[in-house]
């Protein structure tokens, strides 16, 4: 076939391309940020502005020839107009000059008559019309998704790991995830199923969970030993601090996540099953002994290479401030003096390293990736020069009690981590 897949540069929306692709259909994928089309196997990208295209005028062009509509387009946003444009505006339109095409609209459980935050009612907006439309449509409604490369999932898998945490309620809020790989089956298998009206169906998995029962499925499957403890928070409270956690979090967990987990996210799971002729994966098959290993490292990194960079940043600035006098300028002084710096360099010497400790730790805080490689490596340097310098000069520093220089050995492997962490290519 030839299929129409929006938000195919999306977690769900990638793994569907991928399936489609694998079964040998013509996908045409409007993306944001292609300026010109470029193919990719059996793959079409062409640029588009989804939240702009609000009329059915402007998706003509895209349908031609196509025989189904997969719209996979979602985001987590407190801006109500996007929410709008995106999950209701664009939809409609593009399922209005889809008409007599069939399509499969991926929209989330609990997008319904009863949707109380505005990412569910958009959603359940656009369903509504779809519903309303004459044709062959399906309304797949997901639980939570898991899988790699997915935002929540990777967010759930940091906290399965924490040894102490907050949790609303005590997390006894229910959920029924679904694995990645079942719901695009599920997907892949409605591109094909005989249908001629408008179908809704729940994708999710065959278990009842708490949030907390699991993250301790997660934290069982990533290989984590000891018990985590959880410590009840009013849902007052942390709906209080929600504006905090959303910006920590790209938006995951927000006012609005917490108002759809305190409702629960579960149905019945027999129609998805039926679809796929088997029952779906369950919380505890999510991860396999290979994929536990990578989750874990990624999980543990994600965790602590944002602490680890704040802390070097916080010794940078703890020694810039300290050089610009908490600590006796007569004693640094003489310090330099002792490693061979003139009386009248020497005070250039310590306000200026002092500046250079400054701007080292500004830097560390502001600068984004790959950018910080190459500050890893300034600072890198600079700590072995020192040392260098101290070791000829000052040896007797190697044997004081405190460690004031053995603590640079650590330091150089957590910055050689960070160099290493932020070398990948984007």
């Amino acid at each position: 076939m030839k299929i129409l897949l929006t938000g195919a540069s999306g977690f769900i929306g990638r793994h569907i391309l991928a399936a489609l692709t694998a079964r040998g259909h013509d996908v045409v994928c409007p993306v944001r940020g292609v300026a010109v089309k470029t193919d990719i196997g059996r793959a079409s990208f062409v640029p588009a502005q989804f939240a702009h295209m609000t009329r059915p005028d402007d998706w003509l062009p895209w349908l031609h020839c196509v025989d189904c509509v997969i719209n996979a387009v979602g985001v987590f946003s407190a801006n109500t107009q996007e929410l709008d444009a995106v999950h209701t505006q664009a939809p409609r339109a593009l399922f209005e000059a889809a008409r007599g095409t069939r399509v499969i609209q991926i929209s989330a459980l609990g997008a319904d008559v009863q949707a109380d935050t505005a990412f569910l009612r958009t959603k359940a907006a656009a369903d509504e019309a779809l519903r309303r439309r004459a044709g062959t449509a399906f309304i797949v409604q997901p639980s939570l998704v898991y899988g790699p490369g997915g935002a929540s999932a990777a967010w759930f898998e940091r906290l399965a790991l924490m040894p102490v945490l907050l949790l609303p309620a005590g997390g006894q809020q229910l959920i029924q995830p679904v694995h990645i790989d079942d719901l695009v089956a599920g997907i892949v298998s409605l591109v094909d199923v005989p249908a001629d009206e408008s179908v809704t169906i729940a994708f999710c998995g065959p278990t009842r969970l708490s949030i907390r029962e699991y993250l301790q499925v997660l934290r069982d499957g990533l290989g984590s030993a000891g018990r985590q403890y959880v410590i009840p928070v009013s849902m007052a409270l942390c709906k209080a601090v929600a504006p905090i956690g959303e910006r920590v979090s790209g938006g995951l967990l927000s006012r609005d996540s917490l108002i759809m987990l305190e409702r629960g996210n579960v149905a019945d799971p027999q129609p998805f099953e039926r679809l796929l002729g088997r029952p779906a994966r369950a919380p505890e098959q999510f991860l396999g002994e290979h994929d536990s290993r990578a989750r874990h490292a990624q999980a543990v990194l994600a965790i602590t290479v944002p602490a680890l960079r704040f802390c070097i940043a916080l010794v940078w600035l703890w020694t810039a401030i300290v050089s610009f006098g908490l600590y006796p300028a007569k004693h640094s002084l003489a310090m330099l003096r002792e490693v061979g710096v003139s009386e009248v360099l020497a005070p250039i010497a310590l306000y200026g390293a002092a500046m250079l400790d400054l701007l080292l730790g500004v830097l560390t805080l502001s600068l984004s990736a790959p950018r910080r490689r190459w500050l890893w490596l300034a600072q890198i340097l600079l700590i072995v020069g020192y040392t260098l310098i101290i070791t000829v000069r000052l040896p007797e520093q190697w044997l004081h009690p405190f460690g004031p220089i053995s603590k640079n050995l650590p330091m150089l492997a957590a910055l050689v981590l960070l160099w290493f962490y932020d070398a990948r290519k984007r």
